[in-house]
C-alpha cells in the first residue's frame, strides 16, 4: 500500500507538472491575427455568458489510469504464476 500511494502522488505531481508545461508552451506559440479577429468583431455577441470548466474529471480518469497501470503488471505476474 506504501508503494500505491507512493506511486499515485508522483504520478499526480508529474501529471499536474504535465499540464502546467504543456499550457506553458501553447501559450507562448499563440499568434494572434489581430487583422481577422477585427473582422470577426462585427458577428461577435454583445452578450457575455460565463461558463466555468473544471478538472476534476481529467484528474481523475488520471489517477484511475494510475491505479490500473499500478496493478496490471501484478496481475500479469500472478497469471504466469498459475
Amino acid at each position: 500500500m506504501k508503494r500505491f500511494i507512493l506511486f499515485l502522488s508522483s504520478f499526480i505531481f508529474l501529471f499536474v507538472v504535465f499540464q502546467m508545461l504543456s499550457g506553458l508552451i501553447l501559450t507562448s506559440l499563440y499568434l494572434p491575427n489581430i487583422e481577422e479577429a477585427w473582422e470577426m468583431s462585427a458577428e461577435l455577441s454583445s452578450e457575455v455568458t460565463m461558463v466555468g470548466t473544471s478538472s476534476i474529471p481529467t484528474i481523475i480518469g488520471a489517477v484511475l489510469a494510475a491505479t490500473i497501470a499500478y496493478f496490471v503488471p501484478k496481475g500479469i505476474g500472478m497469471l504466469k504464476h498459475s
